[in-house]
């Protein structure tokens, strides 16, 4: 695949801080190489700003290899941007054309308040899961082996489906109510589907149910944006499932 530079604009969204009311900001970036990833488009942006003696944008990163869900961000009004199954950190310049304007915006949603420009408070994702509690199975010291205990392969594959959620909220983003199901169901599910989370399974939905309310998120629109905009493809089956596990806590 050839390299080229193309010139772009973007439309960057900058916010002081959670109380300011925030704006767009327009800059040209030149030579950018359609090798670059999206987030090292942006250190390029960042290095240009600061030569100019001008605040550089704050934006979230860690791994840069799609794991840790931190670069979640609102490109051109997608989550994560143009490419399915591809988080922003994945998403490289060749995506875009020469002239091209680009919008740049945090993820918007109640219960993720914006920090700083591009970075938004996703703390909400761990109380959820802190909410979840702790799984009692003995899993050291005298830990029975893992093939010990007979799995159903479907089972098995199914939970590991779900553990792939990475947390970056673009199921919340995308959603017209800002649910957090995709999410919640994906971290019921990872357990409710495996012999070690049995015991404690029926306080655990309730526990993170009721924590996702506090928090904030808004109910399922059963549209399927979740599913769709979702990095990692989780399904909207780990929702019917957190949906039935729920009930069926609930009537204990």
């Amino acid at each position: 695949m050839s390299t080229k530079n193309i010139n772009i604009t973007l439309k960057v969204w900058r916010q002081k801080n959670a109380q300011d009311s925030g704006r767009i900001e327009t800059y040209s970036l030149n030579n950018v190489s359609t090798s670059s990833s999206f987030l090292e488009m942006l250190d390029q942006l960042n290095e240009q700003l600061v030569s100019e003696k001008k605040e550089p944008v704050a934006f979230d990163h860690d791994c840069r290899e799609g794991i840790c869900g931190m670069c979640s961000l609102f490109i051109n009004g997608r989550a994560h941007g143009p490419e399915t199954g591809t988080t922003t950190c994945q998403l490289h310049m060749r995506s875009f054309n020469d002239g091209d304007t680009i919008y740049i915006e945090p993820f918007r949603s109640k219960a993720f308040p914006v920090i700083k420009d591009l970075v938004v408070d996703r703390s909400s994702f761990d109380r959820i899961q802190q909410a979840g509690g702790f799984v009692s199975v003995n899993t050291s010291g005298n830990t029975i082996d893992a093939n010990a205990i007979p799995i159903p392969k479907v089972d098995a594959d199914k939970a590991f489906e779900a553990a792939a959620c990475i947390g970056c909220g673009a199921c919340v983003a995308t959603c017209k109510n800002g649910s957090a199901m995709l999410f919640v169901g994906a971290k019921v599910s990872q357990y409710a589907l495996l012999p070690q989370g049995k015991t404690e399974a029926a306080q655990r939905v309730l526990n993170m149910v009721r924590q996702m309310d506090e928090e904030g998120f808004g109910n399922c629109t059963n549209t399927g944006a979740c599913e769709v905009e979702c990095p990692k493809g989780i399904s909207l089956e780990n929702i019917a499932r957190m949906n039935r596990e729920f009930l069926t806590a609930s009537l204990q």
